[in-house]
């Protein structure tokens, strides 16, 4: 009878340790679901579906079915996340936050016809170089090794250029995007190749 009575008691006037137990199970099971929920919307946004669902994207798509980061002899296709978003960690989490601004752009219709991208297309380049620079192409190298590079399949300028850029480990090293501008998307005016 006595156990009874204790059960009934807890159940009446639980203890601090069964009322923090309770809190921390509900605490625990909402971060893990709001943990999925946010991997599974990153894992949807990083689709080339998603990234060109807007009508303003068509343009860029456009342009990168033009190059061989798209269509080429061994089946290698790259999608928009691969080159501009991180693949993993904080930087990911805050190049998906930066991304946010483009919503509004796109419900403002910043970009929304061929002029207006046009119009904004050297501003637009810019900011992707400049973000490039900063992270050491750092999107590149997700697909593109140094140590992997066949340095006498190509031309002699392009593989000393590699040669010395891999063994640079000064601040002021070259990274991709200092030599490989418009390998994706159009040049903007006057920006040499």
């Amino acid at each position: 009878m006595n156990v009874i009575k204790q059960f009934w008691g807890l159940l009446w006037r639980p203890s601090t340790w069964t009322v923090g137990g309770v809190l921390l199970t509900i605490g625990f099971l909402i971060g893990g679901g709001g943990f999925i929920a946010l991997n599974v919307t990153l894992a949807y946004t990083n689709t080339l579906e998603f990234c060109t669902g807007c009508h303003e994207m068509k343009t860029a798509l456009a342009e990168m079915q033009q190059t061989k980061h798209y269509s080429n002899r061994v089946g290698i296709q790259v999608e928009c996340p691969d080159c501009h978003v991180p693949a993993t960690g904080l930087p990911k989490y805050l190049a998906k936050l930066a991304a946010v601004k483009d919503v509004w752009g796109s419900l403002t219709g910043v970009i929304d016809t061929p002029e207006k991208y046009e119009a904004r297309r050297s501003e637009m380049a810019r900011k992707v170089w400049a973000h490039m620079k900063k992270a050491g192409s750092r999107e590149c190298f997700s697909c593109h090794a140094f140590e992997a590079m066949e340095f006498d399949e190509q031309d002699k300028t392009a593989a000393r250029k590699h040669q010395r850029a891999m063994k640079d480990d000064s601040s002021e090293r070259k990274t991709c995007i200092d030599c490989h501008k418009g390998v994706v998307h159009k040049l903007p005016p006057g920006i040499e190749d």
